[in-house]
């Protein structure tokens, strides 16, 4: 499971969440993940992340690095929506969506549509990570 790092906790909006900073912290993660930057994106996480997408399972912050450059080489026109779904005063839950296209070798592209729920990411007590 992915945890969110020291520093992204160091980033307002700061535990306890209410609604509007849970909100806001939701639209940075969008933003981030929006940005097609894998450095952006992994930072967000701890050095020993872990996580898994479909078969593939990825351990560190390298190899969630190179699975993102790969991700985003093959799909064009990357899109994530993300909407808060749940939060506590140490915990925020999201649904997502996110829209592609991948090019096919006959000059058209494949679009797809993928969404879900995703755990409560971040956690947090007296500004420590737990």
């Amino acid at each position: 499971m992915s945890e969110i790092t020291q520093d992204a906790l160091l980033r307002p909006p700061f535990p306890p969440f209410n609604r509007e900073s849970a909100i806001a912290k939701v639209q940075m993660a969008e933003d981030a993940w929006n940005s097609r930057d894998p450095q952006r994106v992994s930072l967000a996480y701890t050095e020993d992340t872990e996580w898994r997408n479909r078969s593939k399972f990825l351990k560190g912050r390298a190899e969630v690095q190179a699975f993102l450059s790969d991700k985003w080489k093959r799909e064009q026109d990357y899109r994530l929506r993300k909407w808060l779904w749940s939060f506590t005063d140490n915990r925020i839950s999201v649904k997502f969506e996110y829209n592609t296209t991948m090019p096919l070798d006959n000059g058209f592209g494949l679009t797809a549509t993928s969404n879900g729920n995703s755990p409560p990411t971040v956690s947090c007590n007296a500004g420590k990570p737990v």
